[in-house]
């Protein structure tokens, strides 16, 4: 599996904007199930509202690179200049998933597979715009059997430490909400 992206959203206010720790998530999930990762974040101007991006690598495998320019099997795309910058970097027959509460144009390409979550909407739902990254996490990882949720959420305790353990049950939902609005595209 290779995956570019976690896009930061630009429409929220700065304290809110997310970060790669989702995908950060889904590398330490990786390393709990003892296999090969590798997370490269690449941050810069465009942490202020562009298209900053990291790039996951997680194999049964070695990993001898880091790197993924246009070979990305899945992408997590979650503002507009995003879908512009990486969809061309998605191999065919690779995942594009995108946050339709934010980016309005559609995939514009047809040897990848597109699914559409309305990721702030789901989170809203489950109490705020925080945990967008999380459903969109959850969409990724119905369409990749890379890392299984459990895992996920035992390098959520990691990641976080035993204070942000309280926020597991939401988190998971978020997770859930992700998976099954992918899961219902697929039917």
């Amino acid at each position: 599996m290779d995956s570019k992206g976690l896009l930061n959203n630009p429409d929220l206010p700065e304290e809110e904007r997310p970060r790669s720790y989702v995908l950060n998530l889904d590398a330490n999930g990786g390393m709990l199930e003892n296999k090969e990762v590798s997370w490269l974040p690449s941050y810069g101007p465009e942490m202020r509202g562009g298209t900053a991006n990291c790039a996951v690598t997680i194999s049964d495998q070695p990993v001898g690179s880091p790197i993924i320019t246009d070979d990305a099997t899945a992408a997590v795309i979650m503002n507009s200049p995003s879908l512009t910058k990486f969809e061309g970097d998605v191999v065919p027959g690779g995942v594009i998933l995108i946050n339709s509460s934010l980016v309005h144009e559609k995939c514009s390409r047809d040897d990848i597979e597109a699914y559409y979550i309305d990721a702030n909407t789901l989170s809203n739902e489950l109490g705020g715009p925080k945990f967008a990254n999380m459903v969109m996490l959850g969409a990724f990882l119905a369409v990749d059997d890379s890392v299984n949720i459990e895992s996920v959420l035992e390098a959520f305790k990691k990641v976080f430490g035993k204070r942000k353990e309280k926020f597991i049950p939401v988190n998971r939902q978020a997770l859930e909400a992700g998976y099954k609005a992918v899961m219902d595209q697929k039917k």
